[in-house]
């Protein structure tokens, strides 16, 4: 049973999948983000329950999260991943054919429950099944797609619905799904590093209490909630901003500035590459840095500006997420698939919280009190980072006594 090694043959394929199952996967569930707009005209809502049509999903897809992480320990992560693609394709086509914002919200609540089969699993396939060595890289492919995927899905929803409406955006970005989920399916081998476990909720629940009590998991599944809150609610509400007087962008343009997103796919690479030569911790540092920089920047008034801000915030933002993911796979020894699914659980869960209450933000404050959540959010994350170094270097200290009390005890015998 061999580990899948960067440069081979099979890694470009392992790869390609990947890299389809994240397109497949962010082009359906950021498809509403740019169309906020269009449904709070269209359906007559405010801009935090408009932004539902995100956040509900995220929160049933982080709740599933779970759940599918259990059950591929079981069922295996290959036949789960790849009906968790088909079915959150149809649903999505059929998310297309809603008469009201509530039938919206109730096929959106259930494609929540479907996607989470991919994400909740792919960390753990990556982790078994990579060389060391080759992990980072993997990792940043694997993100790369969720950057091309969640852009396309972005552009073309908005775009499309300027032109023709959102339900034939809808539909489109399903059947577009079907074909990636052929692709994936078609391109990856099955587990071999994986053995299948017995369903036992026990075990289970102690799985997920260990990982909790592990101090630096814990850093890391807050800086996983701080990153994902700070950036939906950059791109929900820029949307709202850019729509408005002094800009009057029509939505087709605005939805166009997604695209800016697509630097998600270097900036992963790039901060992938770089981990082994500076170190997980300087990275993301850097990361949240970038982030930051592009915050500040837009606060200044001149849609240059605003451009620019998103792409520096976009690149900050991929850079920390294949950072901290890496993290948690190398961090957790064991059940890493619960691992995944709980870092997982509170990216989406802060996905949803900062999706809508930026919304509560922009109504009483405009873009300045968006701006200003966000950056707590990110000063937050600072924190987590300096307290994960600290965890880090205790588990180093303990690692090296242990290694040499049994040192010392083999020099005795």
């Amino acid at each position: 049973m061999s580990l899948i090694r960067h440069g081979t043959p099979l890694f470009r394929k392992t790869s390609f999948a990947f890299f389809a199952a994240g397109f497949n996967t962010f082009a359906i569930l950021y498809s509403t983000q740019p169309l906020l707009p269009v449904f709070s005209e269209e359906f007559q809502v405010s801009p935090a329950v408009s932004s539902l049509s995100l956040s509900i999903t995220t929160i049933t897809l982080a709740i599933s999260l779970i759940i599918f992480g259990s059950l591929s320990e079981v069922w295996g992560r290959k036949p789960v991943m790849s009906i968790s693609m088909v079915a959150s394709s149809i649903l999505c086509i059929l998310t297309a054919f809603s008469p009201d914002f509530t039938t919206l919200l109730v096929f959106r609540t259930l494609l929540g429950i479907t996607l989470a089969g991919l994400p909740a699993i792919a960390m753990a396939y990556l982790g078994e099944e990579m060389d060391a060595r080759s992990l980072g890289v993997a990792m940043g492919l694997y993100i790369s797609g969720n950057a091309i995927g969640g852009v396309f899905g972005r552009v073309f929803s908005g775009v499309v619905a300027d032109w023709l409406n959102w339900q034939f955006a809808m539909a489109a970005i399903g059947v577009l799904g079907l074909i990636s989920a052929v692709i994936f399916t078609l391109n990856l081998r099955s587990s071999e590093q994986f053995e299948s476990e017995a369903m036992h909720v026990g075990t289970l629940v102690s799985s997920i209490m260990n990982h909790l009590k592990d101090p630096g998991l814990r850093y890391l599944f807050g800086i996983g909630f701080i990153i994902m809150a700070g950036n939906v609610a950059i791109f929900n509400y820029m949307g709202y901003a850019l729509t408005e007087p002094p800009y009057d962008l029509s939505q087709a343009l605005v939805s166009w500035l997604f695209i800016v997103m697509i630097i998600g796919m270097y900036s992963s690479i790039w901060a992938g590459r770089r981990v082994e030569k500076f170190g997980r911790q300087k990275m993301l540092l850097i990361s949240l840095l970038i982030s930051f920089t592009g915050l500040l920047i837009s606060l200044e008034g001149s849609l240059l500006s605003k451009v620019l801000a998103l792409t520096l915030y976009a690149f900050g933002f991929f850079a920390s997420q294949t950072v901290a993911t890496s993290w948690v796979s190398a961090r957790a020894l064991q059940h890493k698939s619960q691992a995944s699914s709980l870092y997982l659980f509170l990216y989406y869960v802060g996905s949803s919280i900062g999706g809508t209450l930026g919304g509560f933000f922009w109504s009483g404050f405009g873009w300045i009190g968006v701006a200003g959540m966000i950056a707590v959010f990110l000063i937050i994350g600072f924190w987590c980072v300096r307290g994960l170094v600290k965890v880090e270097r205790v588990r180093v200290v303990e690692v090296e006594a242990a290694s040499a009390k049994e040192n010392n005890h083999f020099g005795k015998l």
